[in-house]
């Protein structure tokens, strides 16, 4: 990486800074195939990882928020991580990043569907793509598991744990668990609010 790339927020112009968050999260959102959790992987790798503008505690806590609002995973935690590093400004700049590469996608596609639709080499592609997808996904529950380990709270050890087996063997909807686990988070807050 060069000291370029490694400067810190502080170091950086603005100007040099809206950029650096249009052209990564529009890179992360024209290469990402399946979904969200795979952006979220993305988005930590680039934002926590190789620029450490943000740490691994506010990517969990990001995470959370952009799963809990309403909308697409991926574009949420985009106007999140925009907002975090440059406030509105970024949040719009971000927005803007994650939007364009979809759209544009989409209306090509739009354009070629029936020659899409029935290709052979494209239905290929696709399959393999999943599979792929499919890895990234695992790659990013494992990172999120690692970080709720180490903070050696019980609680929220036991919360994911419970949240897994509600999701997998009881088919319980992610709506449901995101209100149960937000209103046990908010509950812990105003408890340990009080002892301090």
């Amino acid at each position: 990486m060069s000291q370029k790339e490694n400067k810190s927020l502080e170091e950086l112009p603005v100007s040099q800074i809206y950029w650096k968050l249009f052209k990564n999260i529009f890179v992360i959102s024209a290469c990402t195939f399946g979904g969200g959790f795979v952006i979220i992987g993305m988005i930590k790798q680039k934002f926590t990882e190789k620029l450490h503008w943000i740490s691994e505690e506010e990517i969990l806590d990001m995470t959370a928020i952009a799963q809990s609002a309403p909308g697409p995973l991926g574009v949420n935690m985009a106007i999140i991580t925009g907002y975090r590093i440059r406030k509105i400004p970024g949040a719009l700049i971000c927005t803007l990043g994650a939007v364009l590469p979809p759209l544009i996608t989409v209306s090509v596609i739009s354009v070629f569907y029936n020659q899409f639709q029935n290709n052979a080499i494209i239905a290929r592609a696709l399959q393999v793509m999943r599979a792929g997808v499919a890895a990234v996904i695992v790659d990013v529950v494992i990172n999120l598991a690692s970080n709720i380990f180490k903070t050696k709270n019980v609680l929220w050890i036991m919360v994911m744990i419970a949240a897994f087996v509600a999701t997998v063997f009881f088919k319980v909807s992610a709506i449901v668990l995101i209100l149960i686990c937000s209103e046990i988070g908010l509950y812990y807050s105003i408890m340990t609010g009080r002892r301090k």
